[in-house]
């Protein structure tokens, strides 16, 4: 298929491969920031191409994997009220919460609706206005132009009925988070080129500058992925710690100014509870005075949060790039896709999931 089979022929991904061989000449650690990257990684088998010294850690950029527990449960609560029509993209549906997830909750008779827009939120809203429409806002810079969109639209148009539970995080501050860890064993990143397309990529340079460590801006197919790691192994290899963009046919230094503009216009930088991870200052976007009154949490009231219970699932230090999935004791065994203990196991984007599926282990 044009355009796709370029990034994925084997020939090249070889030369890629020898390239790296070439210049490693110490161990490093590099990580991936995104889920897409992972399904890439562990889809095409990339890590067995790769020299031992050369290990690849999976982060925290999946945003069903680090929407936090107790925003689960307040979706549960809506979705079970009977004046609610819960409006969400269908990844969402089998994340557990305390008390089960949203497929459950649609069984016993919850009017739970999968989206594929949150425009179409907006317009069942329209459409059933005897009812509260509450969609389920979540997602990294990648989704927030849309949402941010939908936000505006409804209160332009007086859509009173319409309202978002917001789950808006963003990436720098999670990777300052991991950088900050006294256990970090990150010397280069792989940054999302999808967040990038949006945000551009200037907001990654203070953070290559401090911290110093390589940033380097990749796409998801097998040969962006490579090149990306190429780039950033000669750079710890030199002593550099620059940020670069090998998606360059997608990313702009300053990003879209237009889903950039949407952004701040209905959005405000907020702390956001990290699912595994806890509370990262300014790592979360929240709603911006004026468009309060479309916020969830205002609207309904809610049942104090419950406490999480006891489980073997160590999705957290997934996240955190501590661990690999195949070191929790519950991977494949007490955690699958069927019966996941944990988001990571659920989500399209998850680290285990992308170990599951494809049941490779990379070293």
């Amino acid at each position: 298929m044009k355009y796709l089979d370029e990034y994925r022929d084997p020939a090249a991904a070889k030369k890629f491969a020898e390239r790296i061989a070439r210049t490693v000449t110490r161990p490093w650690t590099i990580m991936e920031v995104c889920g897409g990257q992972t399904h890439s990684i562990a889809r095409f088998g990339l890590q067995e191409l790769l020299p031992e010294p050369l290990t690849l850690l999976h982060g925290p950029g999946c945003p069903v994997c680090v929407t936090p527990l107790g925003l689960i449960d307040k979706a549960l609560q809506l979705a079970a009220r009977p004046e609610v029509i819960f409006c969400s993209f269908g990844d969402m549906l089998r994340v557990p919460g305390t008390r089960g997830d949203l497929m459950t909750v649609k069984a016993e008779g919850g009017d739970v609706r999968i989206v594929y827009s949150p425009l179409e939120a907006l317009e069942v809203a329209r459409q059933h206005s005897d009812r509260q429409v509450v969609f389920f806002a979540i997602g990294f810079e990648t989704t927030a132009p849309a949402n941010a969109m939908a936000i505006y639209r409804a209160k332009a148009e007086g859509v009173h009925n319409l309202s978002f539970l917001v789950s808006q995080v963003i990436v720098p501050p999670a990777m300052q988070g991991i950088l900050s860890s006294p256990g970090n064993r990150v010397q280069g990143f792989l940054a999302a080129g999808h967040v990038c397309t949006v945000m551009g990529i200037r907001e990654y340079e203070p953070i290559a500058r401090r911290y110093r460590v390589p940033i380097v801006v990749t796409g998801f197919e097998p040969l962006d992925i490579l090149q990306g790691i190429s780039m950033c192994v000669a750079q710890l290899e030199e002593g550099r710690a620059e940020v670069e963009n090998q998606y360059a046919r997608s990313v702009l230094p300053g990003g879209n100014p237009a889903a950039r503009n949407i952004m701040q216009q209905v959005f405000e930088v907020v702390t956001r509870d990290w699912r595994g991870i806890g509370d990262i200052p300014h790592s979360g976007l929240g709603l911006r005075e004026a468009y309060r009154e479309l916020d969830a949490e205002r609207r309904f009231e809610f049942a104090p949060e419950a406490e999480e219970p006891e489980s073997p699932c160590k999705s957290g230090l997934v996240l955190q790039g501590i661990i690999k999935p195949t070191e929790c004791e519950a991977f494949g065994s007490a955690c699958t896709p069927e019966s996941p203990l944990g988001a990571t196991m659920v989500s399209s984007e998850g680290a285990c999931a992308a170990y599951y599926r494809y049941r490779r282990a990379p070293a």
